[in-house]
């Protein structure tokens, strides 16, 4: 106990001697003796008030602070706000913005969703040209994107910095007529090349539901027809010649560079502008197009008969329906011919139930149902079933109500249209798809020719019941088209398996008009 006691003398006292003021002759205190009767963690110390400090100089550079604060907001608010009508267009500046040069270009995709203002939009007259200009602007660092006849809903091709376009490079430079083979300009478009090469008894293997495209286009986004055994227009090209920054004019086939060329022939033009294509055609013949109207129980059942048995397919789905509207193609048989069919209904029929709702819209949207006094505007009798459609769904596009009646007008006018068509393959494979759209597109594999997966129909059947869940005002129709795979590595549908088909599933989420 003595020795304690005196121990704890000794630390009081050298306590105290450490408390003292230091002298300027005091030598330096010793290193603290460690307690040992301290606890193994240190005790936590208790919040004191710290002693005030003087803070005028903070304080005033503070408040300078903020009155620059104020004054910058103030100088960027009056010189920017509000924003000129075409400032998205202009290169921002330092509380201004460019003028506009005066060969500004605006530009649109072709349904006319998306628009935008180019300082630089060349139109190249042939291939020399273009390699000039690529050359140029590859020097300068300035970027230019090919976008062709604008078909994309998504207007991927537009760009503000610069857009090339070979809407006059749209020659016909070579028609095969023993290897059936033909080489274009890539700005020819489907429907110019048709009527080019139809007096050689020629034609594309598929098209799509347009005709608009230019080649160079619709081979680099690997667009599609319908039917299980084609594949997608790619597929048809042979060989193409590209203008690249780096390289010059490459031409690319699978014979000179097989991995190059496929990686190329869906490149959405970023390995170079295709110039030139050489595709690959068929005999141009004579299909007989069926449609008539189903439902999913009778379409599962049928689903591999359907894609095996008929050259071309496509399935039209209606939401808050069950009706699928089917739409076969084939060619016509040398021993039946033409199938001999009179329809129940005549077109006027058909349509009438969808002119009726148009009148009875009218009403309840409180328009005038009498003709306009434009007299541009055409009567209602003489309005196809789509130019129908869209006039009823620009009354009222986003009420699901409104758009469910029309779903359903549109169900029974197919009833009503069953029957046959007789024509050349390309103009019998279009498809009317009505006016200005917000559109989706899904591609994913369905299996096989042999063994279908039914995922396509599983897909279609949770979009619908998604639809009605959410009430989602979805108007007609789901089109659904199924090809074979592709060779392209970017392609949606590329696949190394020969078998493996694909569907192909178009929404029309929402019409402008």
């Amino acid at each position: 106990m003595s020795r304690a006691l005196s121990l704890r003398r000794s630390l009081l006292h050298l306590h105290h001697h450490r408390t003292k003021p230091l002298s300027p002759t005091t030598p330096p205190p010793p290193k603290p003796i460690q307690n040992p009767f301290a606890p193994l963690y240190p005790t936590r110390k208790f919040c004191t008030s710290p002693t005030p400090i003087p803070s005028t100089n903070s304080e005033f550079r503070k408040y300078i602070g903020y009155t620059a604060l104020v004054i910058f907001c103030g100088a960027a608010t009056y010189y920017s706000f509000p924003f000129p009508g075409n400032a998205k267009h202009k290169k921002a500046q330092l509380f201004r913005y460019a003028p506009l040069p005066e060969d500004l270009h605006t530009v649109s995709n072709w349904s006319g969703t998306h628009e935008v203002q180019t300082r630089n939009f060349y139109q190249p007259e042939n291939i020399e040209q273009l390699e000039k200009l690529v050359k140029e602007n590859n020097e300068k660092k300035a970027r230019i994107r090919p976008v062709g006849s604008g078909l994309s809903p998504n207007g991927i091709g537009l760009a503000r910095s610069g857009m090339v376009n070979l809407a006059l490079m749209d020659k016909v430079l070579e028609v095969d007529k023993e290897k059936k083979r033909v080489r274009v300009e890539a700005g020819i478009r489907v429907q110019e090349l048709v009527d080019g090469i139809k007096e050689y008894g020629l034609t594309l293997q598929n098209f799509a539901s347009i005709r608009e495209q230019q080649i160079g286009g619709i081979v680099q986004v690997g667009a599609h027809g319908t039917g299980a055994r084609l594949p997608p227009i790619d597929e048809q090209v042979v060989s193409m010649k590209l203008v690249t920054p780096a390289k010059g004019t490459i031409e690319i086939s699978k014979e000179k560079d097989p991995e190059l060329f496929y990686l190329a022939r869906v490149g959405l033009g970023g390995l170079g502008v295709v110039a030139e294509v050489t595709l690959q055609c068929v005999e141009r013949q004579e299909l007989v197009e069926h449609t008539f109207i189903s439902n999913m129980k009778d379409i599962k059942k049928n689903h591999k008969k359907l894609l095996s048995e008929n050259k071309h397919v496509k399935y039209l789905h209606i939401p808050y329906t069950d009706a699928v509207v089917v739409v076969t193609c084939n060619p016509i048989s040398k021993w039946k011919g033409p199938p001999k069919y009179k329809p129940k209904y005549t077109t006027n029929e058909a349509l009438q139930h969808v002119r009726d709702l148009y009148k009875e819209s009218l009403e309840t949207y409180r328009i005038a149902a009498a003709k306009s006094s434009d007299d541009n505007e055409p009567d209602i009798n003489e309005l196809s079933f789509t130019e129908l459609r869209d006039k009823l769904l620009a009354l009222d596009p986003l009420s699901k109500d409104h758009v469910v009646k029309i779903n359903r007008a549109e169900a029974e006018f197919w009833a009503k249209s069953e029957g046959y068509r007789v024509g050349w393959s390309d103009e019998i494979l279009g498809f009317d798809c009505g006016g200005q759209q917000w559109v989706s597109e899904n591609c994913f594999p369905a299996g096989t020719l042999a063994k279908p997966s039914l995922k396509d129909l599983e897909f279609i059947e949770k979009l619908k019941q998604l639809i009605e869940k959410e009430e989602i005002p979805a108007p007609s129709p789901i089109e659904q088209r199924w090809t074979a795979r592709s060779q392209s590595s970017m392609s949606p549908a590329s696949s190394s398996a020969e078998d493996d088909i694909f569907s192909w599933v178009i929404s029309v989420y929402l019409s402008l008009y």
